[in-house]
């Protein structure tokens, strides 16, 4: 029988999913003028292996907790896929792609894509084409292969009646089909599905990454960023969905707090309202979906709050504040912005590096250590368009311009 795209029991003797917890190694490279190119995206890779060590196996050492590389919709690189596939694509930004976990069995796909599309429709969207991701994972622990879901991915456009404005209008639309399709369908998770990032990862090795998705080696694969992230399942399951990176973010540390703001998050649901997001929000409850680990529930706050109108350093802000309460050098401005939102949202309190990027603004990320005022924003070195930052190692040595 086949098991959940999870991969994780239920709650079973001393384990509970509600105690997943992440303590990992992240890093990311990005060009600070916003030129993509897949020379960025192998640098990615090598700073993601130079983090195996932050990251885990279990007895099987080819089963890894989780790894993972972000990076900007290539759209030379999809262009020629949905070409080879049958079908076209409309301009860069006025699609949206991910991939998704489906069943492995035939049917079970072929009843989950249906529901997709049916919900796409729905949400004005219509479903341009699917692909089946090619893989290769004969080199994966016996652990991580029973677990491995179908990866296909698909391409969604506004449909005729729909009038898109932006990349960032499309994610509004699409968030709401992939909220809506994981809660209808059974065995159904989209690593990301967006008009602007696409996110490859599994229950991968650091070094597994590559091989298990030989595209990432193709050259027409560009982007202007790389974000990526080496998982460290502090003791619980490993699974395929609770990879990093997430939509917006990679994390590295535990969420001490995150009990609670599940609970004001489920608290406080009736209250939402948004004019950015389209229908009755109702449909896309809960926000943070049960059983997530930590990191995964940060990332479906910081996506709401992110495409519910405000900007990606604002939501940030938000949920990790800097220790401002009894920082008597703080200007006035900066504390009142924290004295506000104090009233609107509790600290997501614990985190030892949390790296949010912003594809619209690749040259945008930070990382804030335990609310300490420990905060970095991207600074290329001298002479170079190109950053390079990791935790928990220093950044590999590869070469910063443009090479």
């Amino acid at each position: 029988m086949a098991q959940s795209v999870s991969g994780a029991p239920g709650a079973t003797g001393l384990y509970d999913p509600a105690n997943e917890h992440d303590a990992c190694g992240m890093g990311f490279v990005a060009d600070l003028y916003g030129r993509p190119s897949h020379g960025i995206v192998a640098k990615g890779l090598t700073v993601l292996e130079r983090l195996a060590h932050r990251g885990a196996s279990g007895a099987e050492e080819a089963t890894g907790d989780g790894s993972g590389i972000l990076v900007q919709v290539p759209d030379r690189f999809l262009r020629d896929i949905a070409d080879d596939a049958g079908f076209a694509l409309p301009a860069a930004g006025h699609y949206a792609t991910g991939m998704t976990f489906l069943p492995q069995d035939p049917d079970d796909a072929a009843k989950a894509r249906a529901q997709i599309a049916s919900v796409a429709a729905e949400e004005g969207l219509d479903v341009l084409g699917w692909r089946e991701v090619p893989v290769e994972g004969s080199g994966l622990g016996a652990s991580a292969q029973r677990a491995q879901p179908r990866i296909e991915q698909v391409f969604l456009a506004a449909a005729p009646r729909v009038t898109i404005a932006d990349p960032l209008h499309l994610d509004r639309l699409a968030y709401v089909v992939r909220k809506r399709a994981e809660h209808l369908v059974t065995d159904c998770y989209f690593p990301s599905l967006s008009a602007r990032t696409l996110v490859y990862k599994g229950m991968l090795t650091a070094h597994q990454v590559s091989e298990f998705y030989p595209e990432l080696s193709d050259p027409r694969l560009e982007s202007a960023l790389a974000l990526v992230h080496s998982r460290f399942s502090t003791n619980t399951f490993p699974s395929w969905p609770l990879a990093h990176p997430y939509r917006y973010l990679a994390h590295n540390g535990e969420i001490n707090t995150v009990a609670g703001n599940r609970n004001w998050m489920r608290a406080r649901e009736a209250l939402l309202a948004t004019d950015a997001l389209p229908g009755q929000i109702e449909r896309i409850l809960p926000i943070c979906t049960p059983g997530a680990s930590d990191s995964a529930s940060f990332d479906e706050v910081l996506e709401l709050l992110h495409l519910g109108g405000r900007t990606l350093p604002h939501a940030v802000l938000m949920m990790i504040p800097e220790a401002w309460e009894n920082h008597a050098q703080m200007d006035e401005r900066r504390r009142d912005f924290y004295r506000y939102h104090s009233a609107l949202m509790e600290p997501w309190d614990g985190p030892a590096a949390a790296c949010s990027i912003s594809s619209l603004r690749p040259s945008c990320a930070r990382a804030a250590s335990s609310r300490g005022g420990c905060s970095w924003w991207t600074r290329p070195r001298a002479g170079s368009s190109t950053t390079t930052r990791s935790s928990r190692a220093s950044p590999p040595n590869i070469r910063t311009d443009n090479g």
